[in-house]
């Protein structure tokens, strides 16, 4: 089933240090954005791609799509003040579409396998993510950082993107957060608020989003791998 996707791209992305927006960070002569974008681009799946960006850098994402031949980016959209804000100015610029995904642009390691059986149970469903279990110890820790407890971790997982939903149940998550005022941390967290059920796809722990400079040496390993 085709899909279009919405990749995010607009966070400054402080934590990675970089003096500049993440997406632009090479890896193996790359932008990270770059990398992200081709797996959708090569998806026979992906119908389209709507990339959000921040409005002082629509110049260089020009250069970049036109230098490595990126064609499925029908529209760059301007981001929001909060993710969610970037995802709804997103979703209002999409044609006519069943299945919807959000990716992160700093995320260039997702699996075409992984999205095909994403948008499948979507499809299904109504709404899927992908996830890892979690494999560390988990504790609870008090504001003054002292451990209260040690949580249970076998039904614990790690929420990674995309995140996939049939259109009609995203749109109406968002309208319902809007009108009620709540930012989530996900989209998914906003479908669960309308009670249709999210289910797991389980994805691989490279999927990594890259945040700090040390994700950048993992990101490289995982290349030369």
């Amino acid at each position: 089933m085709k899909y279009q996707v919405i990749v995010l791209a607009a966070g400054q992305g402080k934590r990675m240090q970089a003096g500049k927006n993440k997406q632009f960070i090479e890896l193996e002569g790359k932008p990270v954005i770059i990398h992200t974008l081709t797996i959708f681009e090569n998806d026979p799946l992906c119908d389209q791609i709507k990339l959000v960006i921040n409005e002082k850098e629509i110049k260089i994402f020009e250069s970049l799509l036109t230098t490595h031949h990126i064609s499925k980016v029908s529209e760059m959209v301007i981001g929001g003040r909060e993710r969610q804000d970037s995802v709804y100015n997103g979703l209002k610029t999409l044609e006519s579409t069943e299945i919807v995904l959000v990716h992160d642009g700093a995320r260039p390691f997702i699996r075409q396998a992984v999205i095909h059986r994403l948008v499948e149970k979507a499809r299904q469903e109504g709404a899927a993510i992908v996830g890892v279990p979690v494999k560390d110890t988990i504790k609870r820790v008090s504001p003054n950082e002292i451990v209260e407890e040690t949580v249970e971790r076998s039904n614990l997982w790690s929420i990674q993107t995309p995140q996939a939903f049939q259109y009609n149940v995203l749109m109406k998550a968002h309208h319902k957060a809007k009108k009620e005022d709540y930012m989530g941390t996900d989209e998914s967290s906003l479908v669960e608020r309308i009670n249709v059920p999210v289910h797991i796809v389980e994805g691989d722990y490279e999927n990594i989003k890259l945040t700090t400079p040390e994700d950048i040496l993992i990101a490289n390993a995982i290349l030369q791998k």
